[in-house]
């Protein structure tokens, strides 16, 4: 048992991501039910959607399991209402300021975790009192930081100055990449893309096969005037680029974002006019597996890698 499998009380150091349109009850019980952290997604669900998703996922699992809020989103209050009438254990805060819902939160006896991107967020943090820190780096997909510091160095330097628990995040699809995360300082790891290519995904098939067919080099950080996110280079993503070619304004930007792009291409499988969010490490994954296999498999992958290391030393 580690720090992160003691806060949360499961059996492997593995999160999975609550990603917009992919992180319904399914993906989230399944992963719980494998022995990892599962989440479900609040960012892309209306209120009442996200309580039948929570008492779904109490149905279908009983071990414990998440929620990712979005701190930005419109209905938050309600949605914080939510969280506690339906007694959620786990909360994951992100793309705001902690110091407004963590004390509230662990006030209800929850455990609070945030997601951040630079060390300097991460004090912030762990100032306002939450239980454990997930450390996002430049590769994840989705919403991202403007620092662009990669997982391989933003661990360390964040280990050097945090107390509570790192869970990494960023680059991360396997067992070598958990062992390294947990060697640069992490006490865990949350995957995002691996799981957005599983079967219980909510994600459109078109989105899965994509990931698939995704290769190093094609995704890209972008949107920064707006909210930093990484994205397959498709169709919208090239007009994203030539809005910039022609000295774009945020409003330009805003304009031909529009609304609901991430459900267009996650959710409906538009993979031209949709964006189109995933990780560097998508040129990493070959197959679309249950939720089970990715957990048991990298915990495999894990001791292996690990026992390889023992070898050489």
């Amino acid at each position: 048992m580690n720090k992160v499998t003691a806060l949360f009380n499961i059996k492997y150091p593995i999160i999975q991501a609550g990603m917009v349109w992919v992180s319904g009850y399914k993906l989230a019980s399944a992963v719980s039910n494998a022995g990892g952290l599962g989440v479900i997604g609040a960012g892309s669900m209306y209120p009442e959607v996200l309580r039948a998703h929570i008492q779904k996922c109490k149905k279908a699992t009983s071990k414990p399991f998440g929620v990712n809020i979005p701190m930005l989103y419109p209905n938050i209050e309600e949605i914080m209402k939510i969280i506690i009438e339906e007694e959620v254990k786990i909360v994951f805060t992100s793309a705001g300021n902690p110091l407004t819902w963590t004390s509230y939160l662990k006030e209800k006896g929850i455990t609070v975790v945030h997601v951040v991107s630079s060390s300097k967020f991460a004090l912030k943090a762990q100032e306002a009192g939450v239980d454990a820190i997930v450390a996002e780096g430049f590769e994840a997909g989705g919403h991202n930081g403007r620092e662009e510091t990669t997982t391989f160095t933003l661990i360390p330097m964040m280990k050097e100055q945090i107390k509570i628990p790192i869970i990494a995040a960023g680059g991360i699809a396997n067992g070598n990449g958990m062992l390294a995360s947990m060697v640069l300082g992490a006490d865990g790891v949350q995957l995002g893309s691996r799981f957005a290519a599983s079967i219980e995904s909510s994600a459109h098939e078109n989105f899965k096969q994509a990931i698939l067919n995704t290769k190093e080099g094609e995704t890209q950080l972008t949107l920064k005037e707006l909210t930093p996110v990484r994205l397959i280079k498709n169709k919208f993503f090239e007009d994203i680029q030539e809005l910039y070619n022609q000295c774009a304004t945020k409003e330009d930007l805003a304009k031909l974002l529009g609304k609901a792009r991430a459900k267009k291409g996650i959710f409906e499988g538009d993979l031209e006019e949709g964006e189109l969010e995933i990780g560097q490490i998508a040129g990493l994954i070959h197959e679309i597996k249950s939720a089970e296999s990715i957990v048991k498999d990298m915990m495999e992958e894990y001791q292996l890698a690990k026992a390889r290391i023992a070898h050489f030393l």
